[in-house]
């Protein structure tokens, strides 16, 4: 049986990227495009509500209010974690941001992993918030000036926290690459024609040993992380700003032993940024046993009919997909033929042209 696809069609500014966007949120509890919540309520409103019925019977509920945070709800259920919401939904985005992965500051990178290690284990969405947290508070004691004493004792209690969180941060994200990385090198192997090997390597924001073998505990990795806070503090409370820890970690792309960021072709950064996501797509439905909904957001506008029809053909009738467009002319015709069409205008969502 098929997988449905549903194609969005609607002129710029329509309400295109908001539809999917929305789909992206309750799945995933998070949005490629905004970092806070406000920014994706409607001015002049009090709160946004998302809400979503699934195939196997679930009706999720996300509230989003300018005051008082988040509320999940599933099946009228409040929730008192929302990571819970995570499960009957699970999406891999691409937008024509995600093109930036590449060329773009490291903190693109680390968003884009962070979004994978989610799908994958659902509570780190409760370690990013409370590294978050201690990040923040951390960073303001270090330029509040308190008395020498006072300060040094706060600054350890935070670096033992710091430590703990930061080391399971950092042993998730190692992990979920090392899982991507077979996955996204074939993918890169098969959309270039063999031509191009693709590396991925994890750079923590502190020096831990990445190369070998995973430690089976995270004392040897906390130790480590807890040593070097305690040895950057001076230099720290001279910048005002915390110097060591996930916060500071890259994600390294490599094309044939050259940085992909440098050296590479605006064609292979388009293709590695494929490859990128086709595996992530891959991983989430090897370890959930069902492939997840694919959200592709005008991202073939940004590429040539080459790679339109090599990613249209990889993701081939297994899928089911959301994809939206200015227009049908990047469609083959079965790809049109076999999917549901709706058309957005001003916010407005109707069946067919």
């Amino acid at each position: 049986m098929e997988a449905p696809r549903l194609l969005v069609i609607g002129r710029n500014g329509e309400g295109k990227s908001n539809l999917l966007e929305a789909v992206e949120l309750l799945g995933s509890l998070r949005s490629h495009r905004c970092s806070s919540d406000r920014d994706l309520i409607r001015q002049g409103e009090p709160a946004a509500l998302i809400a979503a019925s699934c195939s196997d019977g679930d009706r999720l509920e996300l509230e989003l209010r300018r005051q008082g945070g988040r509320q999940a709800r599933r099946n009228g259920r409040v929730l008192e974690r929302q990571h819970e919401l995570i499960g009957p939904l699970r999406c891999v985005g691409f937008s024509a941001l995600d093109l930036e992965l590449v060329r773009g500051e490291p903190a693109l990178r680390r968003q884009w992993l962070d979004r994978v290690v989610l799908q994958l284990e659902p509570v780190y969405a409760e370690l990013l918030s409370r590294y978050g947290r201690l990040l923040r508070q951390r960073s303001q004691l270090l330029r509040r000036g308190l008395a020498q004493g006072q300060l040094q004792d706060l600054l350890e209690a935070f670096d033992q926290q710091m430590a703990l969180v930061g080391t399971r941060l950092h042993r998730r994200r190692l992990r979920a690459l090392r899982r991507l990385q077979p996955l996204a090198a074939q993918w890169q192997g098969r959309l270039s024609a063999g031509r191009e090997a693709l590396v991925l390597r994890y750079q923590p924001g502190a020096s831990l040993e990445v190369e070998g073998p995973e430690p089976d505990q995270e004392g040897p990795w906390r130790d480590s992380l807890l040593e070097q806070l305690r040895a950057q503090r001076p230099e720290e409370l001279r910048l005002g700003q915390c110097s060591v820890g996930p916060h500071r970690d890259e994600v390294g792309l490599e094309l044939g032993d050259q940085q992909a960021r440098r050296y590479g072709s605006a064609g292979q950064q388009r293709t590695l940024v494929l490859a990128l996501k086709l595996a992530e797509l891959e991983l989430v439905q090897q370890l959930w046993g069902e492939p997840p909904l694919l959200l592709l957001d005008d991202v073939l506008a940004e590429l040539d009919p080459d790679r339109q029809q090599l990613l249209l053909e990889a993701v081939g009738e297994g899928h089911q997909c959301l994809v939206s467009a200015t227009h049908l002319g990047a469609f083959s015709g079965g790809w049109h033929q076999r999917s549901q069409l709706v058309t957005v205008e001003a916010g407005t969502l109707r069946l067919g042209q």
